[in-house]
């Protein structure tokens, strides 16, 4: 790898695959392939049983990325050496760490008898959904089930923000009906700011569902139909609403709380 000249083309097609993965959801879809950037991401990647196609380096990394350059050589990954001034066209941060990894979009499988997942309805801030991905890995849900109308899961800000739960956490994108049908048997509470019970008094021991509506235009129709309850989250400020990412990660870490103190 270190005897071939950098890539200095645009043209390149390598290139073009990767510019496409970070901007386009169908080229994602195409190739069921996403876009992972950074040393931490793809070092997260790496401990996963997701498979890495290739990386692209800067021409001139940082010293970390030097060092993760070098272990990928000797582990016979595919590395291609990027002149820095295309690569810095490519990158999606501001200041980027000189990494870039191409990954297969892996369908991770669902629990056989589910207890807790979330399931993000009408989420259009990748910011949001990211952090939500975040949280629902660390919190301990199953899965992440994202029907029609949230922003693409696999998109860069996506993956950043979710700091490496696209690695270990099943999310799928699935149309209304089959999220209907895995939700059979589940309580299923919407997070609401008038909801009917208040997220520590509710039975969050039982198999359930998160359903958390974006800030925008909360949850569907479609959503709101397969709602057994509501919850709250109480405030004694004057704020109005938070955050759905805040939100969505305070009740799912009251479903871990609950649980942890329901064990013997």
């Amino acid at each position: 790898m270190s005897n071939l000249p950098p890539i200095q083309s645009s043209q390149n097609l390598k290139v073009q695959l990767v510019r496409a993965l970070m901007n386009q959801g169908k080229a994602r879809q195409k190739h069921q392939s996403f876009v992972a950037e950074g040393v931490r991401l793809l070092e997260d990647g790496l401990r996963s049983t997701v498979p890495l196609k290739f990386a692209l380096f800067k021409q001139t990394p940082s010293t970390r990325s030097a060092s993760l350059l070098k272990n990928l050589d000797e582990s016979g990954v595919e590395l291609n050496l990027v002149d820095d001034q295309l690569f810095d066209s490519l990158s999606g941060t501001e200041h980027s760490q000189g990494v870039i990894g191409v990954f297969e979009i892996k369908s991770f499988a669902l629990p056989e008898k589910a207890d807790f997942l979330v399931v993000p309805d009408q989420l259009r801030d990748p910011g949001n959904l990211g952090t939500i991905l975040r949280s629902a890995e660390a919190a301990g849900a199953q899965a992440v089930l994202l029907p029609p109308g949230n922003t693409d899961a696999f998109a860069p800000k996506v993956v950043r923000s979710g700091m490496g739960a696209h690695f270990r956490l099943p999310i799928q994108h699935l149309p209304w009906d089959v999220i209907e049908h895995l939700l059979e048997g589940l309580a299923v509470f919407h997070a609401n700011m008038q909801g009917e019970q208040i997220c520590w008094q509710a039975d969050l021991k039982q198999p359930l569902a998160l359903l958390i509506g974006g800030e925008a235009e909360g949850v569907s129709p479609e959503g709101a139909s397969l709602a057994s309850s509501s919850l709250r989250i109480p405030m004694a400020g004057e704020t109005e609403s938070l955050n759905a990412a805040i939100s969505a990660s305070l009740l799912m870490f009251e479903v871990a709380r609950q649980r942890a103190w329901s064990k013997p």
